[in-house]
């Protein structure tokens, strides 16, 4: 493990109920690649409403851990330290498969492209080897 949550809360701003990336497991050599966990919980806020009789973690959460995975990547490197990352878009994001407490998320982030202070990324996010989501975020760090 690279960072556990208390390491990856020194690196970006959010906190419970809405951290939702628990440890950054790699991080390639090129500083390009970055890999993350989200062990998915019943105790959760969000399993309140969605839904109460059959528990399944919303979509937008699971781009939103993609995302805070991609930004503690991006906020890691010395010229952002103290910075903050903002969503700035998403593009082809597919949902394949529901994601359900006891699941642990694997998210794999990878920076694409910079152009005029947007970074780009292909994301992906699985369980278990089966694929959950696939995309491709913006964001920008301010």
């Amino acid at each position: 493990m690279i960072y556990n949550s208390n390491d990856i809360q020194k690196i970006i701003p959010h906190r419970y109920p809405f951290l939702l990336v628990d440890q950054i497991t790699e991080i390639s050599e090129d500083g390009l690649t970055i890999i993350g966990k989200k062990a998915v919980s019943a105790n959760e806020m969000q399993f309140m409403g969605h839904f109460p009789d059959k528990h399944v973690m919303p979509g937008v959460l699971i781009i939103e851990a993609l995302a805070q995975t991609g930004c503690v990547l991006l906020l890691s490197k010395e010229e952002n330290k103290g910075k903050i990352g903002y969503f700035a878009g998403i593009n082809k994001a597919r949902f394949k498969r529901q994601v359900i407490p006891g699941d642990t998320l694997t998210l794999k982030v990878t920076l694409t492209k910079e152009k005029g202070g947007i970074y780009f990324a292909a994301i992906h996010a699985s369980v278990e080897g089966e694929v959950a989501v696939t995309g491709e975020i913006m964001c920008a760090v301010g």
